[in-house]
């Protein structure tokens, strides 16, 4: 999400973090990317963990997690007013993209295969989804 970090050609604005821990009151949640609006963290903190509710969560699904992502994780991030939410599923290549209203979780969208998209919280930019999606379970990378 280079474009919106540093702003290199793209709009900036934000600030993306990976595999960091969110303290919630007592809950203590990793989510695999955290993003905030600059105007909201004006300052990189160095911190062994951060108590402000990002903007924008994205999990990545795998058999062992998607019980614990949709359930547990989407509930506490919900309780702390975080707007956006992204699930993305490498092994069925899609894509859902949450907002949350009114205290719930609603479907904006779901994307899958590898077109290019333009979703929320990131609309100012084309996404090419074949960018998220590892090669396929048994492929092998040739090119040299």
């Amino acid at each position: 999400m280079e474009p919106f970090e540093g702003g290199n050609g793209g709009p900036g604005g934000w600030r993306i973090l990976d595999e960091l821990e969110l303290h919630f009151g007592e809950d203590v949640v990793v989510p695999d990317l955290a993003g905030w609006r600059r105007e909201r963290m004006q300052v990189m903190q160095d911190v062994a963990f951060f108590t402000l509710a990002p903007d924008w969560i994205c999990e990545v699904l795998s058999p062992s997690t998607e019980g614990i992502d949709r359930g547990r994780k989407l509930r506490i991030y919900a309780d702390a007013g975080i707007a956006h939410a992204w699930l993305a599923n490498p092994a069925e290549r899609t894509l859902e993209v949450l907002r949350l209203r009114d205290g719930a979780w609603t479907i904006v969208a779901v994307c899958t295969g590898t077109d290019a998209v333009r979703i929320e919280p990131f609309e100012a930019i084309e996404l090419p989804l074949g960018r998220l999606w590892l090669e396929s379970p048994g492929s092998i990378d040739t090119a040299t």
